[in-house]
């Protein structure tokens, strides 16, 4: 009897023991994890963080369709898209995003909501046009032509023709101190790499292009030689009344060639670091683009000065 009650003591701690270790195992495994998870992962009630990129809402793919497809006209000249103005609409909008994210999207609503339009996110055509007329009202409203004491004859090295005639060489005189203190600052920022003149301080060297004026001062008469060589300008290219005749109109050399109007050639000159530069500083020093033409600066320091205390 002894003997059988020993056997059947023994055999009931062995299924105790049993028991015991598969109950340990249980409690290894999550009931919400698969089989096989590895120990180290947190336990179920921790969050696990995943990346994923949240899907391009219905405005930020109509803007990736309308950057490069939307029709308008300006002038009498059909346009194809708003890609070519891009660095402006970014600084327009205060947005650092890409046109067919959703970040851009929502800097396009609160844009339109401030302006009365419909907040949908979109760059169509009605938003395009009031962001231009916006931009044009920027720029010089008063166009009389500059008089004679009110123009400095700028030097032949601040040219992008080394060539240029000396009448043509004419820049209304505070428009001048500006832009040499733009081209100095942007001399100043290594990441231009702008070449300087080793023998004249603040001077852009000889063969350096970038930044240097291709066209200031112009007369009416002059203006009007221009749009007789160029028939069918428009008022999308040659202005009849020009900013040119007040001397506060450069145009600036930003890269490929100096003031062809082709899309293609656009394409280039906004992506240049030079450009980009101006979209962000050029403000600073009193000058405010022609969203047509890159090369385009108008000074409108005075305007400015004043727009900037009303705020």
């Amino acid at each position: 009897m002894i003997v059988n009650l020993q056997i059947k003591s023994t055999v009931i701690l062995i299924i105790l023991a049993v028991a015991m270790c598969l109950v340990g195992l249980a409690a290894g495994v999550s009931s919400n994890s698969p089989a096989g998870v590895n120990s180290n992962l947190p336990a179920s009630n921790e969050p696990i963080e995943v990346s994923v990129a949240p899907p391009a809402n219905e405005a930020a793919k109509r803007n990736a369709v309308l950057m490069n497809n939307l029709t308008w006209l300006f002038g009498s000249k059909q346009q194809r898209g708003w890609y070519l103005y891009r660095p402006l609409l970014a600084e327009f909008l205060d947005t650092k995003s890409d046109p067919t994210t959703n970040g851009f999207a929502s800097a396009m609503a609160r844009w339109q909501k401030k302006s009365a339009l419909e907040p949908t996110g979109v760059l169509d055509e009605e938003s395009l046009y009031k962001i231009i007329a916006e931009w044009q009202s920027r720029r010089i409203q008063d166009r009389t032509p500059a008089q004679p004491a009110q123009l400095l004859t700028a030097p032949i090295a601040d040219f992008y023709d080394p060539t240029r005639d000396i009448e043509l060489r004419k820049v209304e005189r505070d428009t001048y101190f500006a832009y040499r203190r733009m081209v100095a600052a942007a001399m100043a920022d290594k990441s231009l790499g702008l070449a300087r003149n080793p023998q004249a301080k603040g001077q852009l060297a000889e063969h350096e292009l970038f930044l240097k004026i291709i066209s200031a001062h112009r007369s009416r008469e002059y203006q009007e030689k221009l749009r007789r060589a160029s028939p069918g300008a428009g008022s999308a290219g040659l202005a009849v009344n020009s900013p040119h005749f007040t001397g506060r109109a450069l145009d600036i050399y930003v890269g490929g060639e100096p003031v062809d109007t082709r899309d293609s050639n656009r394409a280039i000159q906004v992506k240049t670091r030079v450009y980009l530069w101006l979209v962000k500083n050029a403000e600073r020093f009193g000058f405010r683009p022609y969203f047509y033409e890159p090369w385009h600066w108008e000074y409108v320091g005075e305007e400015v000065k004043s727009e900037k205390s009303d705020e």
